[in-house]
């Protein structure tokens, strides 16, 4: 239960590697669009009119369904930011950025079972213990068949079926679930209700006596006092060496990066910050960290990124952590967000980070102390060499 509880882990936490860096396929033109209360003037909307022009032409003459308007504008709008060549500013949908602002903040509206998808191609279900849908009598491994009125086909994935679940905390979902051994399928109906998404797993190590781990998944609104309640449990059981998971973590918020770092960190510079005409400011820890002294392992990957980044960034700099994993994804950028009126958002590259040292860490990374591959065969044997090198480092030095 272990492995599938860290394989959905993963999963999340690739989910929201996709929200925050994706999102910024071609579109079509450009477009000008309201923006804090600005509308086109006569000379932005007359450069404007070439692209009426192209697609009245592609009205009149494609073969084949067009797209209903939303959707031409959401194209627009991708192929204007393009023209950036900033692949962390993209445009994201109403849907997505709902699951965005749902797992950052750690709450969302809806029925407290894992959702996946088995080599098939059909999602099933897990449900988590004591909320609502294991009340209603859902089991693990039920196929998901309808939600409400929306048959669930082979072509649809795990988020489409996730956003047909969440909702409004209060209102019901009605589930059509295929059960093995049981004759007709199953009809449950769940009220939603607000789940709490933790960011923070944790435990001692079996494998080695007082060493405690834990992983971040995200860098939320809840993420620093789940942190907290963490490194308290775990002195509590005679933690004496840490390793910190951040692997596979896509980022989160920025203050929520300067609140962990400070966990291990009592003074100094965490990171700085450069704006657009506002020059270079740092960020500097906070007092009354948990963990300020002790030996301390970082494991970082590929899908280290962005608020993880600085966290490790500042750990290493500062002399306070090792490094083990491969290099970084390399997002040193912060991106303003800002929601539009139909529920998308625009997010926009606004400043650059520096490691207390000054290091660029977009497009760049960090380079672990501790170079270690893990490799398709480990994952599939269950084996984490990573993980393993971070305790030989933790007992014996590197």
């Amino acid at each position: 239960m272990e492995d599938r509880q860290g394989i959905r882990i993963l999963l999340l936490a690739a989910l929201i590697t996709v929200l925050v860096i994706g999102a910024y396929v071609a579109g079509v033109g450009t477009v000008w669009f309201l923006f804090h209360g600005r509308t086109a003037n006569a000379q932005e909307a007359a450069e404007f009119s070439v692209f009426w022009e192209a697609w009245h032409l592609v009205e009149d003459n494609f073969l084949g369904d067009l797209p209903d308007m939303q959707h031409v504008t959401w194209g627009a709008i991708r192929g204007a930011l393009e023209t950036l060549d900033d692949r962390h500013t993209n445009f994201v949908e109403p849907e997505p950025r709902q699951r965005e602002k749902e797992m950052l903040e750690g709450r969302f509206g809806g029925i407290g079972a894992y959702v996946s998808q088995l080599d098939d191609g059909r999602i099933v279900l897990d449900p988590m213990p004591d909320l609502p849908a294991e009340k209603a009598g859902v089991q693990e491994g039920d196929v998901v068949l309808k939600v409400d009125e929306t048959e669930i086909t082979p072509s649809m994935t795990v988020d489409d079926v996730v956003n047909l679940v969440r909702g409004q905390v209060g209102t019901i979902v009605r589930l059509l679930l295929g059960r093995d051994g049981a004759p007709e399928p199953v009809a449950v109906e769940i009220e939603r209700q607000e789940i709490p998404t933790p960011s923070v797993e944790w435990r001692i190590l079996e494998e080695a006596q007082n060493v405690g781990y834990i992983r971040l998944t995200v860098f939320g609104g809840r993420t620093d006092a789940e942190l907290e309640d963490a490194l308290q449990e775990l002195k509590a059981q005679g933690m004496t060496a840490l390793i910190v998971d951040l692997r596979g973590n896509g980022g989160g918020f920025l203050d929520a990066a300067v609140d962990v770092a400070s966990e291990f960190l009592s003074d100094g510079v965490i990171l700085y910050q450069i704006e657009k005409g506002k020059g270079e400011r740092p960020f500097k820890a906070k007092r009354g960290g948990e963990y300020l002294e002790g030996p301390l392992v970082v494991l970082v990957d590929g899908g280290t990124a962005s608020a993880s980044e600085i966290v490790a960034g500042a750990l290493q700099d500062r002399g306070r952590a090792i490094l083990v994993g491969e290099k970084t994804f390399g997002k040193g950028s912060i991106q303003s967000v800002f929601d539009l009126s139909d529920g998308s958002s625009v997010h926009v590259t606004s400043a650059r980070w520096l490691t207390p040292d000054r290091h660029l860490i977009d497009k760049e990374g960090l380079t672990p102390d501790v170079e270690v591959t893990i490799s398709d065969e480990d994952r599939s044997q269950g084996r984490d060499p990573q993980l393993e090198r971070a305790i030989e480092v933790l007992l014996n030095g590197q």
